[in-house]
């Protein structure tokens, strides 16, 4: 077998479950819900890794959010995930709102009564 080709002959449904399994239950729940809308499991293989290289990135505690909210949904590809985890930032950036300073252009609310 060439150089090129043996490392994927180590790959297995397994490895990415173990994998998947490290980071939490919702996370291993996704991995064997792609494993299972694909004919063989190797095609699935290539949505494993992109999935593996996004969570790389993010805390497992949002790994976990997002994958149950790609199962709700039925999101069992990268695009999909990637999306999710843009959404999940933008709305944790959001819930915090920011304070206002006192400025001199600030009128207040005596300025309308």
């Amino acid at each position: 077998m060439p150089s090129s080709h043996r490392r994927y002959a180590e790959w297995s449904p397994e490895r990415f479950r173990r994998w998947a399994r490290s980071i939490g239950p919702q996370t291993e729940g996704l991995v064997i819900a792609i494993l299972a809308s694909r004919p063989n499991p190797e095609q699935g293989f290539r949505t494993y890794l992109g999935v593996l290289k996004l969570y790389q990135v993010i805390d497992t505690a949002e790994a976990e959010a997002v994958s149950a909210r790609a199962l709700e949904i039925g999101g069992l590809n990268c695009k999909s995930i990637s999306a999710l985890i843009k959404t999940y930032k933008a709305s944790r950036q959001t819930a915090e709102p920011a304070a206002v300073g006192a400025h001199a252009n600030l009128r207040g609310p005596g300025y309308f009564y």
